[in-house]
């Protein structure tokens, strides 16, 4: 395969598909489901019917036009490339970002290479010994994103395309109301798209990961919770009442003291999350809730966001171990 023809085909840099190419190698993919079951994987998966429908009218099928060889080829490499890192649990991007604009194979690759990774991810969870409600309902996050995705006009998917790896390689688990992500001495919080951030709710689902984890990863060892996010910025105390959801979930937390991270905008962040646009000029942002007011005055005032890391010391049960013992 002539590297410098599949970019140019794909319309990306070269350098992109020279490290889908080095990192995947000759390593083995994933076959995608059979067709005839995928739209009951689909509704499984919480995919919405107008995301669904466009996922099957661009299916893979042989032979069908919608689908060049290169195309093809970054399917099936980029999807060896995630199951290469499966157990892993750092970011990782699957491949370049396409002009999805050019048809529904294009829209839809890396949602392809979900599908295909579905059955190897549930098999590792199965030999985790992961309850399989706790597998569909992380799993189904496909789902919630693509929704999210078509809500944005297209704007967010380059950053959910790698979001979802974690995902298809047994990196996180949807506990509750949190979002669990594996990493080295801590588990990091993220906080999907899923009702109030109540206290109590919240408290359920550390209560879960307390559990699950010495139960299902008895190898690992968790010292805190960890979270990074906009939503620990201090500043929201200037316009949120002490009482409010946001601000209870942030005096959970020990703050780090402040970076400014790298390759990241927090005022993207806010604006991806609370208005679900990065485009919407400031002043025609909506003012529906408090928070769109008060990250909508605070932008508009030329002030900016920080994006804030935060620890809980947690004492992970050792029960789960002694059990397992």
């Amino acid at each position: 395969m002539d590297l410098d023809h599949v970019a140019a085909q794909l319309g990306v840099p070269v350098a992109d598909v020279e490290r889908v190419h080095r990192l995947a190698g000759d390593l083995p993919s994933a076959p995608l489901p059979d067709k005839a079951g995928a739209p009951a994987l689909l509704e499984r998966l919480a995919v919405r019917p107008d995301d669904a429908a466009e996922i099957m009218a661009g299916w893979p099928d042989p032979g069908s036009p919608l689908w060049t060889p290169e195309l093809r080829w970054l399917l099936d490499r980029s999807t060896a490339l995630v199951r290469a890192d499966l157990g892993g649990h750092e970011w990782l991007a699957p491949g370049p970002e396409l002009p999805r604009e050019r048809g529904p194979a294009w829209c839809h690759l890396y949602a392809y290479a979900c599908l295909a990774l579905t059955g190897v991810v549930l098999d590792y969870h199965r030999a985790h010994a992961i309850p399989e409600a706790v597998s569909w309902t992380t799993l189904a996050d496909l789902g919630r994103n693509l929704a999210i995705d078509r809500r944005m006009h297209r704007e967010g998917w380059p950053v959910m395309q790698s979001w979802l790896t974690l995902h298809v390689r047994g990196a996180l688990y949807e506990l509750g109301r949190l979002q669990h992500h594996r990493g080295t001495t801590a588990v990091s919080l993220h906080i999907p798209e899923a009702g109030p951030l109540t206290p109590e709710a919240i408290d359920a689902s550390l209560d879960q990961a307390r559990a699950f984890f010495p139960r299902h990863f008895p190898d690992e060892r968790y010292e805190a919770f960890a979270c990074g996010s906009w939503l620990l910025d201090p500043q929201l105390r200037e316009y949120l009442p002490e009482d409010s959801n946001i601000i209870r979930f942030q005096r959970r937390f020990e703050l780090e003291p402040y970076e400014e991270p790298e390759g990241l905008d927090a005022d993207v962040e806010v604006l991806r999350f609370v208005f679900r646009s990065l485009t919407t000029p400031l002043d025609r942002l909506p003012r529906r809730t408090a928070l769109q007011r008060a990250v909508g005055d605070h932008l508009r005032a030329g002030r900016h966001w920080q994006w804030r890391q935060g620890r809980i010391p947690a004492n992970f049960s050792s029960r789960s171990r002694v059990e397992r013992a």
